[in-house]
């Protein structure tokens, strides 16, 4: 894997917060199966950075450093106390219209990774709200209250909207050619989905700096996750 700048992913940094966008697939915490993560990679740039939050491996999006350990123990306590505001981007199979739903379903997880609702598990609620429909897709606003183990996909499944890729639950890949009417495979040749990973993008962060001022910044689209929106909205013409 080719070694990726960190200046390069900044979207926001002050005295003592860095927030970046985090590329898919990297890892955000040490991973025994890569050479990269996206702590050690902030620790080249500013070696006391601490990272405030976690990021599944295959999401993109607004990822929190903090730069002291003053600034990492007050957001620390945003997170706790559930005043940062986050919010992700998920495309989903099916025409949904949520206007401010909310899922309340406790989770819990299994020692393989693997969340679940279950009555005696942890608290969890997340508000979504569709943003556009497709032909037979839409764009969802999620917003996580509590930070529960994959709880956004989850939650969404149980709405009945599995996310698109998402195929530990319910989600299937999405093709180009379930998209085009028109569409001429080569020979030979084996189709990819237009997204090789879960269809969810870490858009948005905001929380208070030391000072009690706001800190808010927005993360664009990967390159799959807009190809993904922009063939969407081609076919739904």
């Amino acid at each position: 894997m080719k070694k990726i700048d960190f200046t390069s992913l900044i979207l926001l940094e002050t005295e003592d917060y860095i927030i970046v966008n985090k590329p898919p697939y990297f890892a955000t915490l040490e991973d025994r199966h890569e050479a990269q993560n996206m702590l050690a990679l902030g620790k080249e740039y500013w070696e006391d950075l601490q990272v405030c939050h976690r990021l599944d491996k295959e999401t993109s999006g607004c990822l929190v450093f903090a730069k002291n350990p003053e600034a990492y123990r007050h957001i620390a306590l945003q997170f706790e106390n559930r005043t940062v505001e986050k919010v992700y981007h998920a495309v989903a199979e099916g025409i949904h219209n949520f206007d401010g739903v909310l899922v309340d379903r406790n989770l819990t997880a299994s020692n393989k990774g693997i969340a679940r609702i279950a009555a005696q598990g942890k608290p969890a609620q997340t508000l979504f709200k569709t943003q556009k429909t497709y032909f037979s897709h839409s764009l969802i606003a999620c917003k996580p209250i509590t930070g529960r183990l994959h709880q956004i996909r989850v939650h969404l499944a149980y709405l009945g909207a599995p996310i698109c890729g998402d195929t530990l639950y319910g989600g299937k890949p999405l093709y180009l050619s379930q998209l085009k009417r028109k569409f001429n495979l080569k020979k030979d040749t084996e189709e990819r989905p237009i997204m090789q990973r879960v269809s969810l993008h870490a858009q948005s962060i905001s929380f208070q700096d030391l000072a009690g001022e706001p800190i808010t910044a927005e993360a664009p689209y990967p390159k799959d996750f807009a190809v993904l929106i922009n063939q969407l909205e081609k076919t739904s013409r």
